[in-house]
């Protein structure tokens, strides 16, 4: 068996149940415990009754520490300082598994993760770089791996590695970049030479995403699946990625593609399965729309990202971060 958890609100279910059924397709062996932030969610999640999917209500990993910070930091904050604590969560009450990896809701699968496994092997930590090209080497400022696969074995330097982070997270996990620390992401940056065994996954299939897509050359192999170079595409990462309330999609921002388009085929597979997912959540809750944004004002903001000059921009983030 390969163990995995994850958390995600009602703002997140689609992605999640997209990514929940995309490990499943492609590693059939998949248990993954879901932290569910919110009631909906759980309740949703089990209506679903997706295989070999545990749901965690948020309460039963609420200790006094994290209720005691949780009044202090936004949603996407108290979201990155439970990156930590959900896997150390699932170890203590599953003495049975070996090996746990966290992994963001946003992800997508497409092809077997089965030379991910291989290539970690024994190791006692797993984790993967943002892999940024030239042009934005400047933001590993805010760390230079990415909290989007993190991998924890049951031995003296993953259950060490995983206590030390989520001490961090619960003392310090806020939007800014302070020092040597910046969200959940950066303490990772001191981790390959600070714990015995710590793996850094080299794949080029593993981890592609917007800010690092252009380096790649894209492609279909004979199964019809995408590939990058001469690699299967294992997943990518759907940051930014937004529905709009007339049953469209919102892609990326110019920041991202104003150097290279995004890739076509990855994106149009994801959008089925938002829409696949959109239709299944609404035979059981009609009228749902968590985590839909208004078609009106994403698309204003687009246009005002793509024509304004940057003083207008600046003007504009104030008003409206002032409304």
């Amino acid at each position: 068996m390969h163990y995995f958890c994850t958390l995600f609100d009602s703002n997140y279910l689609l992605k999640g149940v997209a990514m929940l059924r995309t490990l499943k397709q492609h590693c059939p062996d998949a248990q993954v415990h879901v932290l569910c932030m919110d009631a909906q969610t759980q309740a949703l999640l089990e209506q679903l009754a997706l295989p070999d999917v545990r749901c965690i209500a948020l309460a039963d990993v609420e200790e006094p520490a994290l209720l005691a910070v949780k009044p202090g930091r936004s949603v996407a904050e108290y979201c990155w300082t439970l990156s930590p604590c959900l896997p150390w969560y699932v170890l203590q009450h599953n003495p049975d598994i070996d090996f746990i990896t966290y992994l963001d809701a946003d992800l997508y699968f497409f092809s077997s993760l089965q030379p991910l496994f291989d290539e970690i092997a024994d190791a006692s930590v797993v984790i993967i770089e943002h892999r940024f090209p030239p042009h934005q080497k400047h933001l590993e400022k805010n760390g230079r791996f990415c909290v989007e696969w993190v991998g924890f074995r049951r031995d003296e330097s993953g259950t060490a590695c995983l206590a030390r982070w989520r001490e961090q997270c619960i003392e310090w996990c806020f939007h800014r970049l302070e020092g040597d620390r910046m969200g959940d992401q950066k303490y990772l940056d001191a981790w390959p030479s600070a714990y015995a065994g710590v793996h850094i996954l080299q794949h080029p299939g593993a981890g592609v995403a917007p800010w690092n897509y252009g380096q790649y050359a894209f492609g279909v192999n004979a199964a019809g699946q995408p590939t990058v170079g001469n690699a299967p595409l294992i997943f990518y990462h759907f940051h930014q990625f937004q529905l709009l309330s007339d049953g469209s999609f919102d892609r990326l921002s110019g920041f991202y593609t104003a150097r290279a388009p995004e890739p076509a085929l990855v994106y149009e597979a994801y959008e089925d399965a938002m829409t696949r997912g959109l239709q299944e959540i609404r035979a059981i809750r009609p009228g749902f729309s968590a985590g839909i944004k208004p078609f009106l004002r994403i698309k204003s903001q687009r246009l005002a990202q793509k024509y304004l000059p940057e003083f207008a921009k600046r003007l504009l983030k104030k008003f409206v971060s002032a409304v």
